[in-house]
């Protein structure tokens, strides 16, 4: 019905070259700018605990990761809900999530993207705030009185300053947590270990040799096979062992730089002492045998294929793919057992690296020239910041897919499932209503985001949550130039760090060959993409000491 494909990928071959094309948006915040000829449709009196509801019937072109696990439907009850609510109807563009980052920036280059693009994650907004290409939407605040409550209530406002860009403006409205919350950890065979007499590994040390006792009873076996691995190879296992030993993110979360809190520096987190101990740790998983080198490359499907015929006994999981992947893959094995462990403690100790910030959602700059703009923003702060909004994406309608107990807490409709909690139920919260859909539905109070949690999912809560935060490293925005210069660099040396993370961890590279691989990466400008970071960090510190 209103469901459009991604189109105009040919016009957009040099996309980010593209974007200085695109005329820059007024840098004036909303209370000094005249808006009488953007309000078509907007609500008067809007405020926090108002139902928004468009004056007039009005709608919005929104980029649309689709999901293979739950694909988009036009006839979801979630769209005409949407409707009935609010007025608005959304005009989905379908991306894949395989292609969503490429064909997002190819979009935008052609100026051809539509005013909502969720699903962007922090940093993927740098390359396009110089051109004017998307709207900085902290000018706008004003006209987002749910989401400036709750930055204020939960004193979000140092993580809020970690994107801002040197403008002192941010250009991506961030999905908010109350409190923190880890997700992504591994899951092991726990009838294996029950087996093997072994104890769950509490740090990647105890790992090792779990895996060791495990490769010894089962030699032809290795016993950690992965996934997450495209397009970002080792994308979930080097990412949380980027932050057990102390790092900012690798893997599906690479980043540049981490911030050493003791010399008070930022430092390139691919030089780094730990990223090299990190690989040295896989290296070992793999010369024994114990990692499978196909991890790196294999597809989900595969590994998961593994796991199922007892191929392995450990692989990366979230809470959902222990539910919904692992325990039905191995239902023919009725002695299997799974079960996500708490995240294996390394050199850095015992911490949390759970953001209070997530990925969220870009604005097209064409947004403030349309008649709706107004409304839109108070729609989008209603949606993503309300408590009646981030309720309505995640549980849906009540008496349709949840009900209320006698304290007025949404429990599932008996014939609606999510994540196992009623199994056996004929339809499913996602695949069938379009609800607890990843890009509209993240963030809010702990008794929303914990709300499918099973017991053993709270149980993996309570001991994350007892652990310290990791640090919030300090801002470092650089200037228009600095950023088209950073940009220039950044590519060539996250395309070097991967090709030589795997050389490392495979054995293709020896390890003697460390320092050339540094003198490698200052070849490509790491000490000049260091020095802009620091000169960054310190202009920020002092403008705002």
């Amino acid at each position: 019905m209103f469901r459009r494909s991604w189109r105009h990928a040919a016009a957009a071959t040099a996309a980010l070259l593209a974007l200085t094309s695109i005329t820059a948006c007024s840098d004036d915040p909303a209370e000094s700018q005249d808006l009488s000829e953007n309000r078509a449709g907007a609500m008067d009196g809007y405020a926090v605990g108002t139902q928004f509801k468009a004056t007039e019937p009005v709608s919005f072109p929104i980029l649309y990761n689709n999901h293979p696990n739950y694909p988009l439907k036009n006839d979801w009850l979630f769209w005409s809900e949407l409707k009935s609510r609010t007025n608005v109807t959304l005009e989905p563009v379908a991306v894949p999530l395989s292609d969503y980052e490429q064909k997002r920036s190819l979009l935008i280059g052609a100026g051809d993207a539509p005013l909502l693009l969720p699903k962007t994650y922090p940093s993927q907004e740098e390359p396009y705030v110089s051109s004017g290409a998307i709207l900085p939407v902290s000018d706008y605040l004003n006209l987002m009185p749910n989401l400036s409550d709750k930055i204020e209530k939960w004193n979000l406002g140092p993580e809020i300053d970690t994107r801002r860009q040197d403008d002192g403006k941010f250009y991506l409205l961030p999905g908010l947590h109350e409190k923190a919350w880890h997700d992504y950890s591994l899951a092991v065979r726990t009838d294996i270990l029950e087996e093997l007499n072994l104890e769950v590994p509490k740090t990647w040390d105890d790992l090792y040799l779990v895996l060791k006792a495990m490769k010894a009873a089962y030699p032809d076996v290795y016993p950690f096979s992965d996934r997450f691995s495209q397009p970002n190879p080792g994308g979930n296992l080097l990412n949380i062992l980027a932050f057990s030993y102390g790092l900012q993110g690798a893997g599906w979360n690479f980043q540049h730089t981490s911030w050493n809190a003791q010399a008070q520096k930022f430092e390139y987190t691919g030089a780094t002492e730990q990223y090299k101990q990190m690989l040295q740790y896989l290296n070992k998983l793999v010369s024994e045998k114990l990692l499978d080198p196909e991890s790196f490359t294999q597809t989900d499907d595969k590994a998961r294929q593994k796991l199922a015929n007892s191929q392995s006994f450990v692989i990366s999981a979230n809470a959902q793919a222990v539910v919904n992947d692992y325990r039905p893959d191995l239902s023919r094995n009725p002695d299997a057992k799974i079960a996500k462990i708490p995240l294996p403690i390394g050199p850095a100790g015992e911490i949390n690296p759970a953001d209070r910030l997530e990925n969220g959602l870009m604005i097209s700059s064409k947004a403030r020239d349309s008649k709706n703009f107004v409304a839109m923003m108070q729609f989008v702060d209603w949606l993503f910041y309300s408590d009646e909004g981030q309720e309505f994406a995640k549980w849906g309608v009540e008496g349709q897919t949840f009900v209320r107990d006698a304290a007025g807490k949404p429990t599932l409709a008996p014939d609606v499932d999510i994540i196992g909690l009623n199994p056996g139920a004929p339809k499913h919260l996602q695949k069938d209503f379009g609800f607890y859909n990843g890009v509209f539905a993240y963030g809010g109070k702990p008794e929303l985001v914990q709300a499918f949690f099973s017991e053993e999912e709270q149980q993996f809560q309570e001991v994350m949550n007892a652990r310290a935060p990791r640090v919030v490293p300090p801002p470092h925005p650089f200037t228009d130039e600095e950023r088209e210069q950073v940009s220039l660099w950044a590519t060539p040396l996250r395309d070097h760090v991967y090709q030589a993370t795997l050389q490392f961890i495979l054995g293709q590279r020896d390890f003697a060959q460390w320092d050339a691989y540094l003198a490698e990466l200052k070849s490509k400008n790491m000490d000049s993409y260091m020095e802009t970071v620091t000169k960054a960090y310190e202009r920020f510190r002092d403008k705002n000491n």
